[in-house]
């Protein structure tokens, strides 16, 4: 189906390149499930019902807050779903949200049981809650970091690809000063001169990582720039910033292709280390690198907070890889069907 929406014939050529390689395309599926699921977290993990019935009247707990008066409860200021007398409930899998506590144990971390699948972290919060959520965070850190380096990169190797000369000149230089600098040495230092946020860490990781693909774009834009079609559009007095963007951009979009999904699994591992080392996102943010901090603290007892992060890190590393492994041979001209 997807290939009779294709209308261009390269597009469509990659497409079949890229169906060729069956783990790229089980690993894109199993990408699309895991993105699925982090977005409708908290219909998988909660401490609300999805839906449930009290006294008649159906309610719907996930997508919208009650006052604890509503189910009779005047002692509290917030809903404890678990004490209500409903006549029926329908639960998520997990339920547990990411930032409870498990009250029922007597020593944190707790191992894994039926009520916590996947065990507790040293304040007695449900593990697999807080993988599922902290991918959340990953992602979102991830997809913003690929998004804003890519975009700065790939403009300021537009324009040094288009123009050349002294512009070429001053940006190589300029690259090769912020090439040079340890950006996760300086990403640390700035978190702890600035403090940690998502909105900060994003801001911080763009301004560090933009070089890489802004060298790829200008090698594409100084092999396009001389080409027939954007002498064409020279001569009949086309805009310059309307040839970059218009003529030779949709033509160098290979790089941006290739490297978006090695980019964005560098992002997750990154996030993760800065998580790891405390200088990541702000507790009590689910944080899959603070659970490794965790496990190194109890690595004698609580085996459960090493190995179920790290599975749910290289999974999604790997999966990532294996998706750009793809998209490269899909993008490789040198390949054939």
């Amino acid at each position: 189906m997807i290939e009779k929406l294709i209308k261009n014939p390269l597009t469509l050529k990659r497409y079949k390149r890229f169906k060729q390689l069956r783990r790229s395309v089980w690993a894109s599926y199993l990408f699309i499930f895991i993105i699925f699921i982090s977005a409708t977290a908290e219909f998988w993990a909660n401490s609300k019902p999805i839906m449930m019935s009290y006294q008649g009247e159906m309610y719907f707990p996930v997508v919208k807050t009650y006052h604890p008066t509503v189910f009779g409860q005047t002692d509290i200021f917030v809903t404890d779903y678990r004490k209500i007398d409903s006549d029926w409930e329908f639960w998520p899998l997990v339920k547990w949200d990411p930032f409870e506590t498990n009250t029922s144990i007597a020593n944190y971390p707790g191992e894994p049981t039926a009520d916590n699948l996947l065990g507790t972290d040293d304040r007695g919060r449900d593990v697999l809650a807080r993988l599922i959520y902290g991918f959340r965070y990953s992602i979102v850190y991830a997809g913003f970091v690929w998004f804003f380096s890519f975009s700065l990169g790939t403009i300021i190797g537009a324009i040094m690809g288009f123009w050349g000369g002294w512009t070429d000149m001053v940006g190589q230089r300029v690259v090769e000063i912020f090439e040079s600098v340890p950006s996760l040495a300086l990403l640390i230092l700035l978190v702890a001169v600035f403090g940690s946020s998502l909105t900060l860490l994003t801001i911080f990781s763009v301004v560090l990582g933009w070089m890489m693909i802004s060298i790829y774009i200008r090698a594409e834009f100084l092999k396009l720039r001389k080409r027939e079609y954007v002498e064409a559009a020279r001569a009949i007095g086309v805009p310059w910033w309307k040839i970059i963007f218009k003529h030779i951009l949709p033509n160098a979009l290979g790089p941006i292709v290739t490297f978006s999904p090695f980019a964005i699994s560098g992002a997750i591992a990154s996030l993760a280390i800065l998580d790891f080392l405390g200088f990541g996102l702000p507790p009590p943010t689910p944080s899959w690198g603070e659970l490794l901090t965790q496990a190194k603290k109890y690595y004698d007892t609580s085996w459960w907070l090493a190995v179920y992060p790290s599975l749910a890190l290289f999974f999604s590393v790997a999966t990532l890889n294996l998706i750009g492994e793809g998209v490269r041979d899909a993008f490789d001209p040198r390949k054939s069907l």
